[in-house]
């Protein structure tokens, strides 16, 4: 004989809703805060930014650690005690991290590290953006220098699920340039990390969908995303945006760093890094650095950093690593370096980075923003790098 259930009352059903409610609100005060978009730490435009720094733009050792140590300095203090899991930071990371090997300075790592471990090596909020994983590049960097499986759990919980998701052609998962940058070494550092090659081929998969909507194959360029496609400049050039090459380019070099030699695409990695190095080398301005819009330079009177210093890094790391020839581009590479010391002021001040945009775009010559100073640390690496190979 089976026994009726009560039916419960609409009063403990609302409670019930209620105590889950509480429990749902407590449990998310107890987590790290998600990543905002666009972190509004990222940076600032001051008016009056100073004097510039009296440094050498000589591609010497010493001179290129001077210049990185002064930019270094000024902007560990400005995010120290800052932890953004923001796509804006995720260069900086790198940056950092680069930096104390460069200076022989714990002080950039371990404050990497302190955001790795007080975020729980977690990623933003949105699981399918590329921008959401930015910073695992970094996690990933530490990862190498003392391996942690906690470490990668949270890239590995997001991106399988993520590759259950099937590919649609129609609708890029990374449907901007920038995203080249953002999302691929994650996959590619993944791979390496876990010899796992699945995250590998997903990586080669997406990466090759973005390239058939945006690689201009005559121009060697990348549009920003689709609705640039037909944009033009007011000379009537396309409009082409120098950051967002530039992060395509220094996604190529970093993809190309953790991507095995023996893997069957990296010869089309190596072609589009080659094509795009001979235009853009071609579209330096007389000042070493590149403009805003790169077909149309006399429309953008200031040069833009970021992107410059991106590509100045991509170039640099092509050179030392054998992908480029060095009689062709140590001359750009030499141009450029020279052109981003001097965007750098007296207290340290990176400046003409442009702010967070999807465009070309006016800013003061004082604007600062963390990724132009990501950008710019990463290039003197490598730039280091390569005047300590042509000493030897």
């Amino acid at each position: 004989m089976s026994t009726a259930r009560p039916v419960p009352s609409p009063f403990s059903s609302r409670l019930l809703a209620c105590a889950l409610c509480l429990l749902a609100t407590a449990l998310l005060a107890l987590s790290p805060p998600p990543a905002r978009a666009d972190d509004p730490q990222a940076g600032d435009a001051p008016t009056n930014p100073g004097p510039r720094a009296q440094l050498s733009g000589a591609m010497k050792a010493a001179d290129i650690r001077r210049a990185a140590a002064l930019v270094a300095t000024w902007q560990l203090p400005r995010v120290d005690h800052h932890d953004s899991l923001d796509w804006t930071f995720a260069p900086l990371y790198l940056g950092f991290l680069g930096t104390s090997d460069l200076l022989h300075d714990p002080r950039y790592a371990d404050y990497v590290r302190g955001v790795g471990e007080h975020t729980h090596w977690g990623l933003g909020p949105r699981v399918h953006h590329a921008d959401d994983q930015a910073v695992a590049q970094a996690w990933l960097a530490l990862y190498a220098r003392t391996p942690d499986p906690a470490m990668l759990q949270p890239l590995r919980e997001r991106y399988d699920m993520q590759m259950r998701i099937p590919d649609d052609a129609q609708h890029p998962l990374w449907w901007w340039c920038d995203a080249l940058f953002m999302a691929p070494a994650t996959w590619a550092g993944l791979a390496d990390a876990t010899h796992d090659k699945a995250y590998l081929d997903y990586m080669d998969r997406q990466w090759w969908i973005t390239s058939a909507l945006l690689y201009d194959p005559a121009e060697h360029l990348y549009s920003r995303d689709a609705s640039y496609l037909q944009k033009r400049e007011r000379n009537g050039q396309k409009l082409f945006w120098s950051r967002g090459n530039g992060w395509v380019m220094a996604g190529l070099a970093r993809v190309l760093t953790l991507m095995p030699a023996s893997y069957p695409q990296r010869p089309r990695y190596l072609q589009q890094f080659r094509e795009m190095a001979a235009r853009l080398a071609q579209l330096q301005g007389r000042d070493g650095l590149w403009r805003a819009g790169l077909l149309d330079a006399d429309a953008y009177p200031r040069p833009e950093t970021s992107g410059s210093a991106f590509i100045v890094y991509a170039l640099a790391w092509g050179v030392h690593h054998g992908v480029l020839d060095g009689a062709t581009y140590r001359p750009v590479i030499e141009r450029g370096w020279r052109g981003l010391v001097g965007e750098i002021y007296a207290d340290g001040r990176l400046g003409d980075i442009q702010p967070i945009g999807a465009a070309p775009g006016d800013y003061p010559p004082g604007a600062s923003y963390v990724y132009g100073v990501g950008a710019f640390l990463l290039a003197a690496g490598e730039v280091e790098a390569l005047s300590e190979k042509k000493s030897r």
